[in-house]
C-alpha cells in the first residue's frame, strides 16, 4: 500500500513539473494578437478562424484555416524561448484537410526566438519542420526535418500521412538519448535513432582508399566454372534443320511454271544445340570480395544531436493549391503523457463529434437527392400523361373530311334538283 501511494505521488509530481512551453487551441477571439502574419510578400493567402463544416463544438473546435486557393501562407506565434537540453521535446498539433486536399503542405516549423515574424518566409532558418505534405497520389508523407550546422536534414524513412477529410493529430517526440518517435492519432508511425536516420554526422566507416579489387587471378569470385576435363561427344553436332522426309512433290507441280521443287525444311529432332562443358564447383573460389572498411577520420561523435538551445516561435509556412485546411490544438511540452492525454481527448470528442455531424449531413443530402429524384419521376409521368391526353383529341380532326363529304353530296343533290326543275 505504501508503495502504491508513493507511486501515485511520483506521478502527480511529474505532472506538476511538466513544462508546457506553448499551447494554443484557439478557444478565444484574441488569436490575431498571438499570431502574426508575414509581410515578406504582398500576396500571401488569408487565414480565417473557423471550426469548418463539421465539428463537435463550434467554439471549442475553431482553428486557423487557409481560405484562398493557389496561395503561399505565412504566419507565426512567438513564446518565451527555451532549451530542450536533457529533456523530451514533444511537438503536437492537429490537421484537418476538410477540402479533400490535392496538393499542399500541412506542416509546422519551430524557429529560434530571433525570428522576425513579419519577415518570415521560406528561407527563414528554422530548428525543426514537422507534419504532413501532400501533392497528388505520389506524395503523401510526414516531413521530419532537423536543422544541424547550417543544413536542413531530411529523414531517410518514409512516413505515410493521412489524406482524408477528418481531423488527425501529429506528434513528434525528440528524446535526449538521440532517439525520436512520430505518432499519428496516438499510434506510432515511426521511431528510431537520430544518427541512423538522418545525415547529422559523417559515416563512422568508409571504404579503405588504399585498397582496390584484386584481379581474377588473385581473387576468383566464380562459384562455378566449366569442367576443364569435359569433351564434346563425337555425335553431338547435328544440323538444326533437315529436309522433311515425308514431303512429296504435289501432283500439280509444274516445273516450267513453278521452278524446281524442293522439299520443305523442318526442325531436326536430333539437334542438341551448341555444346557447353558442364559446370563444376570452382576449386579456387574465394567468395565475393568485400572492400575493406576503415574508420572515417572525418567522423566526430555528437551526443547532443537532439539539442536546440533556443526555441522561441512556431510558424506555418506553406503552399496550398486547394485551400481549406484547418490547423488547431498546438502543443509544445516536455511531457509525453500530457501530449498523449490531450490527443486522446481530441480523438474522443472532436473527431467523434465531427464524424457524426458529417455522417448526418451526408444522410440528409442523400434523402434530399432521393426526394428530388422522385419529384423528377413524377414530373416525367405528368408530361407523359399530358402527351397521352393530347393524342386522344386527334380523332376529332378526322370529322372534317366527313363534313366536307356531306357538303359535297348536298351540293350535288341541289344541282340535280335544280336541273330537274329546269327540265320541268
Amino acid at each position: 500500500m505504501k508503495f502504491f501511494v508513493t507511486f501515485i505521488c511520483l506521478l502527480v509530481l511529474a505532472k506538476v513539473n511538466a513544462e508546457v512551453y506553448f499551447k494554443d487551441y484557439f478557444t478565444d477571439a484574441d488569436w490575431e494578437a498571438r499570431w502574426k502574419e508575414s509581410k515578406h510578400k504582398s500576396d500571401y493567402g488569408k487565414w480565417i478562424l473557423t471550426a469548418g463544416k463539421f465539428y463537435n463544438d463550434e467554439e471549442q473546435d475553431k482553428g486557423l484555416k487557409t481560405s484562398e486557393d493557389a496561395k503561399f501562407y505565412a504566419i507565426s506565434s512567438k513564446f518565451d524561448k527555451f532549451s530542450n537540453e536533457d529533456k523530451d521535446l514533444v511537438i503536437q498539433f492537429s490537421v484537418k484537410h476538410e477540402q479533400n486536399i490535392d496538393c499542399g503542405g500541412g506542416y509546422i516549423k519551430l524557429f529560434p526566438s530571433a525570428l522576425q515574424s513579419e519577415d518570415m518566409h521560406g528561407d527563414s532558418q528554422y530548428n525543426i519542420m514537422f507534419g504532413p505534405d501532400i501533392c497528388g497520389p505520389g506524395t503523401k508523407k510526414v516531413h521530419v526535418i532537423f536543422h544541424y550546422k547550417g543544413k536542413n536534414l531530411l529523414i531517410k524513412k518514409d512516413i505515410r500521412c493521412k489524406d482524408d477529410e477528418t481531423t488527425h493529430v501529429y506528434t513528434l517526440i525528440v528524446k535526449p538519448d538521440n532517439t525520436y518517435e512520430v505518432l499519428i492519432d496516438n499510434a506510432k508511425a515511426q521511431s528510431g535513432s537520430l544518427e541512423t536516420e538522418w545525415d547529422f554526422l559523417e559515416a563512422k566507416e568508409i571504404k579503405d582508399p588504399d585498397q582496390s579489387k584484386p584481379s581474377q587471378e588473385e581473387w576468383d569470385e566464380r562459384e562455378k566454372i566449366p569442367d576443364p576435363d569435359a569433351t564434346k561427344p563425337e555425335d553431338w553436332d547435328k544440323p538444326e534443320h533437315i529436309v522433311d522426309p515425308d514431303a512429296t512433290k504435289p501432283d500439280d507441280w509444274d516445273e516450267d511454271m513453278d521452278g524446281e521443287w524442293e522439299a520443305p525444311m523442318i526442325d531436326n529432332p536430333d539437334y542438341k544445340g551448341e555444346w557447353e562443358a558442364p559446370m563444376i564447383d570452382n576449386p579456387d573460389y574465394k567468395g565475393k570480395w568485400v572492400h575493406p572498411m576503415i574508420a572515417n577520420p572525418a567522423y566526430v561523435a555528437d551526443d547532443k544531436l537532439y539539442l536546440y538551445e533556443d526555441i522561441g516561435a512556431i510558424g506555418l509556412d506553406l503552399w496550398q493549391v486547394k485551400s481549406g485546411t484547418i490547423f488547431d490544438n498546438f502543443l509544445i511540452t516536455d511531457d509525453i503523457q500530457t501530449a498523449k492525454d490531450e490527443c486522446d481527448k481530441i480523438m474522443k470528442e472532436t473527431v467523434v463529434g465531427e464524424k457524426k455531424m458529417k455522417e448526418a449531413k451526408e444522410e440528409e443530402d442523400r434523402k434530399t437527392a432521393e426526394a428530388e429524384s422522385e419529384d423528377d419521376d413524377e414530373d416525367e409521368e405528368d408530361v407523359a400523361d399530358d402527351e397521352s391526353d393530347e393524342g386522344l383529341d386527334e380523332p376529332e380532326d378526322l370529322d372534317e373530311p366527313e363534313d366536307e363529304l356531306d357538303q359535297t353530296e348536298d351540293e350535288e343533290e341541289q344541282d340535280e334538283a335544280k336541273q330537274e326543275k329546269d327540265e320541268l
